[in-house]
């Protein structure tokens, strides 16, 4: 019995967070860049084959592996939804419900998840990936927070993205996963060990062990 109306408390909860999303996707979206921008066609294949390798297949959530929890449709919704601008009125009541929520359970958050499937629907995938390349949160340095891989290109290395060499982007690459922990400046040996793993899986010389393997283990250098 108390299985069962748990089950069913849940139901309500992705209902109305599906609800919720889908009503206040206007009012949270923010502004779209035209394309990823300033990323190359081999910088993108990168970038998709490490954070989401089935994204242009899946429909915002994946159980590919190397995947984990989070998908770019599911960070994308993130941001727009939970860590975006503050809505008014019931949308921004309901906002501060998901946003504690998301806070508590974070990774297994099922409401953003539901969020995902909701703005994949109603978001090009060129446009989720557009967002997702201007709005990354890459670490801070000099003080500031560093969002987007053409801020941490010129952040971190000093120079556009269509400059970078293909070491260096995977070098940033490396970073999104925890940006403070595989951090150039401040973790230089975990950021260096990370991008090995990183370079070794775009050379096809490893795979993920699985879904949950998001750190490559059989990547080890």
């Amino acid at each position: 019995m108390l299985l069962r109306m748990i089950g069913k408390g849940m139901l309500v909860y992705l209902i109305i967070a599906a609800s919720w999303a889908a009503i206040a996707l206007g009012d949270a979206m923010p502004a779209v860049p035209p394309a990823p921008t300033g990323l190359s066609a081999r910088q993108i294949a990168i970038l998709l084959k490490v954070e989401d390798p089935t994204f242009y297949q899946h429909h915002g959530l994946s159980l590919a592996d190397g995947q984990g929890f989070a998908t770019i449709s599911s960070a994308v919704a993130n941001q727009v939804f939970l860590s975006g601008r503050s809505l008014d009125g019931i949308e921004g009541a309901f906002q501060a419900l998901y946003r504690g929520a998301f806070n508590c359970c974070k990774h297994v958050d099922v409401g953003r998840d539901v969020m995902a499937l909701v703005l994949n629907a109603r978001l090009s995938k060129d446009k989720q990936l557009a967002l997702y390349v201007s709005e990354v949160y890459m670490g801070t340095n000099r003080g500031g927070q560093v969002k987007g891989l053409a801020s941490a290109a010129q952040s971190y290395l000093g120079k556009p993205l269509a400059q970078l060499t293909e070491p260096e982007f995977i070098g940033l690459v490396a970073m999104i996963k925890a940006p403070n922990q595989y951090h150039p400046i401040s973790n230089p040996a975990a950021h260096a060990q990370r991008a090995a793993r990183i370079q070794a899986l775009v050379d096809g010389k490893c795979k993920p062990a699985g879904w949950f393997d998001t750190s490559y283990t059989q990547c080890a250098p």
